[in-house]
């Protein structure tokens, strides 16, 4: 059976998700989940493929990959936004490490 086994995993942001689903849907017809994935994609991403990679390098340089790809997925606007993203993970950001990661993502903002 085909794609039973998973190689290699790699986080990825919604923009360039929707990239690699428009590069499929020139190809060949998509499938029906496909459609609803390519549906999904052009509704909730808010940035181009490049600007997110590059919003996604700089937050990196605060905070680990899988964060910064979920920050750039969600553009959070506020602090109270940015708490919820980080709920889950274990230790907590300081205040003046979370108004930098907003101040970050309010450049790209557009």
């Amino acid at each position: 059976m085909i794609g039973k086994k998973v190689i290699e995993t790699e986080p990825i942001t919604i923009a360039k998700a929707k990239d690699m689903l428009d590069e499929i849907s020139d190809s060949y017809e998509p499938t029906y989940e496909q459609n609803l994935a390519i549906e999904h994609v052009n509704k909730f991403s808010k940035l181009d493929a490049e600007k997110s990679l590059e919003l996604v390098k700089e937050l990196e340089e605060l905070i680990k990959q899988t964060q910064a790809i979920k920050i750039a997925d969600l553009m959070p606007v506020d602090m109270a936004d940015l708490r919820l993203i980080f709920a889950k993970e274990r230790g907590s950001h300081k205040k003046e490490e979370l108004e930098q990661i907003l101040e970050i993502v309010n450049k790209y903002r557009e």
